[in-house]
C-alpha cells in the first residue's frame, strides 16, 4: 500500500497536530480517541528512513520507523502538556526498544515535536519526571523534530473498537484504557466516560 506522507505543517486552522509513539499504535490510538479536545487520531510511521512503509517493512525493524499517533487537538480545549502526561502515564519510557512484549526500534517510545514549543515542552516533561524519580529509572523516550508522517493502512485505524473480539485488545489495550480513565478522568470527553470501547 502506498501511503501519502504528511508533513508538520499539515494542519487544520485552529487545531494543532503532534505524533507521539509509545510502543504498539493501537493502543495510543484508543486512549486518544477518548480525551476531550481531541479531534482526529490516526495511526501510522514515523521517525524513519523509508518512504511510503508498509506494516510489514515497518515490524521488520529495518525501515526506522516507530509505530505512532498523529493527534490533532484543539488547544483551548487540551493542551500539549496535557497529552504528554497522559502518554507518560500510559507506557514505559524507561524501556529501550521495547514496550511488554512487544520488542523492536518500531515500539521505541518517541516525542516528533512539530514545533519549537512542542520540543520545549517535551523536554521540559521529561526532566521534572526525572527530577522527581517518577519512574525509578532513566527515562529512554526520544525527542525529534517531525520530518514526515507516513498514515497507516485502513484496518490500523481505531482497531480498538473496530475488533472487541480481538486477544490483543481484551489482554493488552483494554488494561491501558481503564489506567487511562483512571488517571485521567478529567480529560476524558463526556461520552467515553461510560462507553465499553473507544469510539472515533
Amino acid at each position: 500500500m502506498t501511503n501519502a506522507g504528511t508533513t508538520p505543517t499539515d494542519r487544520s486552522p485552529g487545531l494543532r497536530t503532534t505524533t507521539l509513539g509509545g510502543g504498539c499504535f493501537w493502543c495510543l490510538d484508543a486512549v486518544y480517541r477518548s480525551v476531550e479536545g481531541v479531534h482526529e487520531v490516526v495511526s501510522g510511521y514515523a521517525g524513519g528512513h523509508v518512504p511510503n512503509p508498509t506494516y510489514q517493512q515497518v515490524c521488520g525493524a529495518g525501515t526506522g520507523h516507530a509505530e505512532v499517533v498523529r493527534i490533532a487537538f484543539d488547544p483551548e480545549v487540551v493542551s500539549f502538556r496535557d497529552l504528554l502526561n497522559v502518554f507518560f502515564s500510559i507506557h514505559d519510557p524507561t524501556t529501550k526498544d521495547r514496550q511488554g512484549a512487544d520488542v523492536g526500534p518500531q515500539y521505541r517510545s518517541i516525542v516528533l515535536a512539530e514545533d519549537e514549543e512542542q520540543e520545549r515542552v517535551a523536554r521540559e516533561v521529561i526532566g521534572e519526571l526525572e527530577r522527581e524519580d517518577v519512574f525509578g529509572a532513566p527515562i529512554v523516550t526520544e525527542v525529534e523534530r517531525l520530518e514526515r508522517f507516513w498514515p497507516g493502512e485502513p484496518y490500523h485505524q481505531n482497531f480498538f473498537a473496530n475488533n472487541p473480539g480481538q486477544g490483543y485488545c481484551n489482554v493488552v489495550i483494554a488494561p491501558k484504557v481503564a489506567k487511562f480513565r483512571e488517571r485521567h478522568a478529567e480529560l476524558l470527553k463526556p461520552n467515553a466516560a461510560t462507553a465499553g470501547r473507544t469510539g472515533g
